[in-house]
């Protein structure tokens, strides 16, 4: 496989991966199959106690993090990352990690030529239907957070689990799934009662939304009931500007911590400047990916689908009206190159709310692709690769989701100790379709030929459950996220649940500046009139794009 100094394409952008380290050693690389490496008393150890072998290894992969592009075996025990380096048998190898001894009961999964991403973490799901998580665990997604009942018309539009009964429903109905799953309550509300009860019964976050009522009042009651309980509030502001312009929101925030969805505004959002909260310092900015990138049918394709996901009726004028406010090709335009600034930090989904489930992966390379058409290299010393711009882009769906959201010590990278959610690529189909997801160290999907062939191979390959999404393996491999409270309150017993219940903690004092690679604070202005966007006096505006990669080669509908 490559080494270092060699660069991998990404699918069929023009995105060019450069390999900084290799961690393997040239010519005693761990190699699996007949006459290879990996037997007993070659790099397989003879006497290697079973307390120090690993499960699963992944051989000689490339990894694509925030923290770097490099060469290296990945070792697995006990459903988590337990070292990244060299792998193999200490006696007869060199440069062996001391806690990445292979013995007799590891499992290979052969990692040449093959890209590794950690799993996708999606922060802006709308739980309509289940049928959401297989999309999303077959585009590469580990994680969904977000909130909704079913199809039920506040969750068509919010993602609020609004009860504690729905919130048993919730957490009870996923913990056989094989992702991790975090549910966000109602915020919308100016008292605290109704707020400690959706978090004591399970919710790791609050969401507030326009159409609930995002007044100011409901703001800053869901944020003191946040710094309470050390969680997260994600927002959707009033884009009518009924209850105040979106100085009046900032102005209500108090420089707390809060997470904007869709923060150019077509999402939802005050119109026409809700994305000037991309230059503050207390706000984690988000988007979501039906903006994603600026095309010629972006603006043509959201009128429709905000009619269907807000309730609206094309024979009312003022609905019409409202739709049309919060569609704006300047706006969407300036976001394109505020991703590429690192002024925008996340990119979600806002599943089947205005957005694809299965295309958080796909379209944010797709605005790397077009960033870098448009913008050219955004770091002059490495003229002769992407690594700045893939690092920068890969932590809008990793590392920082997990940070905004208080569980970054257990996902969100591939690094030691984290969870092993991961996801296999060969390099041509990096970004559409991965290979193989692995889900705390179990293969959870894979693509899979015809089950009668006499081997794996034959077609139709397709996109498959593998065993580590069957029967109980998704509770063992899998989490609950919820908050400190509803953990002390006992909701994993009271509920039955078989997930791991882990907490969220770390939240209330971020600001932007944690945001890994994507920490831009710009002074960003909207003229009124005609929606120029400009930051640091510098006005963004951007050609839509007229084709994207990563689309018509590889998918047929």
């Amino acid at each position: 496989g490559p080494t270092t100094g060699d660069k991998l394409r990404l699918g069929d952008t023009n995105l060019y991966a450069r390999i900084e380290k290799d961690y393997t050693v040239y010519g005693d690389e761990c190699v699996f199959g007949g006459g290879k490496v990996l037997r007993e008393g070659m790099g397989q150890g003879i006497e290697t106690p079973e307390t120090l072998s690993l499960d699963t290894v992944i051989t000689n992969c490339v990894i694509i993090d925030y923290s770097g592009i490099f060469k290296a075996d990945i070792g697995i025990r006990n459903g988590h990352i337990i070292g990244l380096g060299k792998a193999g048998n200490p006696d007869t190898m060199h440069g062996v990690h001391s806690n990445m001894l292979i013995g007799g009961k590891t499992e290979v999964i052969a990692g040449e030529g093959m890209i590794v991403t950690a799993g996708a973490i999606d922060c802006h799901v709308h739980f309509i239907c289940p049928q959401l998580v297989y999309e999303a665990v077959s585009s590469g997604i580990t994680t969904m957070v977000g909130g909704g009942t079913g199809p039920a018309y506040g969750t068509r539009a919010t993602t609020c689990t609004p009860s504690p009964f729905d919130m048993k429903l919730m957490l009870q109905s996923t913990d056989s799934l094989p992702l991790n799953f975090g549910f966000t309550g109602k915020g919308n509300t100016a008292k605290p009662v109704e707020l400690r009860h959706i978090l004591e019964a399970g919710a790791m976050g609050l969401k507030l939304h326009e159409d609930w009522g995002t007044t100011p009042a409901a703001i800053d009651n869901c944020l003191a009931i946040a710094e309470e309980y050390d969680i997260q509030v994600n927002i959707h502001t009033d884009t009518l500007n009924e209850s105040g312009f979106v100085e009046h929101t900032i102005s209500a925030f108090q420089g707390r911590t809060i997470h904007t969805y869709h923060s150019e505004g077509a999402g939802g959002g005050h119109a026409p400047d809700i994305i000037k909260v991309c230059g503050v310092k207390n706000v984690l900015p988000s988007s979501t990916n039906p903006t994603r990138p600026y095309t010629k049918n972006t603006v043509d394709e959201h009128l429709d689908m905000l009619m269907v996901c807000h309730h609206l009726d094309k024979n009312i004028p003022e609905d019409v009206a409202f739709a049309e406010s919060r569609i704006r090709a300047e706006t969407i335009a300036a976001e394109d190159i505020l991703h590429d600034m690192g002024a925008i930090s996340i990119i979600s989904s806002d599943s089947q709310a205005m957005g694809r489930i299965g295309e958080v992966i796909s379209r944010t390379w797709q605005t790397a692709d077009k960033m870098k058409a448009q913008r050219g290299v955004i770091d002059p010393d490495t003229a002769d690769d992407d690594n700045a711009r893939i690092k920068r882009y890969i932590a809008k769906y990793t590392i920082n989701p997990a940070i905004a959201n208080g569980f970054s010590d257990l996902i969100g990278s591939v690094e030691e100790k984290k969870l092993a959610d991961l996801v296999l690529w060969k390099p041509a189909f990096f970004g559409a379709k991965p290979e193989m997801i692995i889900k705390g160290g179990n293969i959870a999907w894979a693509n899979m030929g015809d089950a009668n062939a006499s081997i794996p191979t034959p077609e139709p390959v397709i996109s498959r459950p593998m065993f580590g999404a069957f029967g109980k393996a998704g509770s063992e491999n899998s989490v609950a996220f919820v908050c400190k409270a509803a953990l002390r309150n006992g909701v994993k017993e009271t509920y039955g649940l078989k997930k791991r219940v882990v907490a969220v903690s770390n939240v209330r004092q971020l600001t932007k500046l944690d945001m890994k690679l994507n920490d831009a604070l710009p002074n960003i202005t909207v003229d009124p009139e005609t929606y120029v966007v400009t930051a640091n006096g510098e006005v963004l505006s951007c050609a839509p794009a007229n084709s994207v990669p990563l689309s018509r080669n590889y998918f047929l509908f």
